[in-house]
């Protein structure tokens, strides 16, 4: 992702609305009397094991070793009472993530196996096979555990914005539009020029600018949604925008 494109995601002068956040879940979670925020909670971890199963990986851990760390940590995670020592004091989401795992891998270092899915409570269904060949397509080893950490939350993030955006056009039957236009995203091929996507919507060129034009508007909103629901506070957001983008430019 070059500079032009990481400008683009950088605020305008408005703010998002401040959602309801990854660590109101963790919170609610640790009352242990939500089912449904510990649900939440579970999918949550599911959607980000691979960062820090790419850190235990980088810290030079085998497959095996890693996706029992990581199943230990998250079967920790969901015990309403280690979770009730967590707190926003303690900064975004992403940080105290992984933080807590550093913790855990200190604890469970001369006993994982013994401990590693933590008091009956059953690990996430992880796939460690996809793990591993989403690792083996990693830069270079020269990245360090951190970065790498970093890169693949910023990743995942940019991820479920994109998916959010193509839901909603699926949802409003602009399928095809949203497929011609996807390339104009950040991060997107570029590779057909807007006279080609003018000619395949059949739309004029003036149409296609419009339309991208407000494509570009409604992902920058997009992703200011999903990092607000990863912070503490609104204050917060273009802060760690920026260093999220400064993650995917990592040479």
């Amino acid at each position: 992702m070059n500079q032009r494109q990481i400008a683009r995601l950088l605020p305008n002068a408005q703010r998002s609305t401040f959602v309801t956040t990854h660590w109101s879940l963790v919170l609610n979670a640790a009352k242990g009397d939500s089912t449904t925020s510990r649900d939440a909670l579970a999918e949550l971890c599911a959607v980000y094991w691979y960062p820090l199963y790419a850190y235990v990986r980088r810290l030079g851990r085998s497959p095996e070793d890693s996706m029992d760390m990581v199943q230990g940590f998250f079967a920790r995670v969901l015990k309403s009472e280690w979770l009730k020592s967590a707190s926003p004091d303690r900064g975004k989401f992403r940080s105290w993530l992984l933080a807590s795992l550093q913790h855990h891998l200190a604890d469970e270092r001369d006993h994982a196996k013994a401990k590693k899915r933590g008091s009956g409570v059953a690990p996430l269904s992880l796939d460690a096979l996809d793990g591993e060949s989403r690792y083996s397509l990693e830069p270079r080893e020269s990245m360090t555990p951190e970065k790498l950490y970093d890169r693949r939350w910023a990743l995942i993030v940019l991820d479920r914005v994109l998916n959010r955006l193509k839901k909603e056009h699926e949802s409003e039957g602009k399928s095809s539009q949203f497929e011609a236009l996807q390339q104009t995203l950040p991060g997107g091929s570029g590779d057909r020029s807007y006279v080609e996507i003018a000619k395949h919507l059949n739309i004029t060129e003036g149409g296609v600018k419009a339309a991208v034009h407000r494509l570009r508007e409604h992902y920058r909103n997009l992703l200011r949604d999903e990092i607000a629901r990863t912070v503490v506070s609104p204050d917060q957001i273009d802060e760690e925008i920026h260093q999220l983008m400064d993650a995917l430019a990592e040479p």
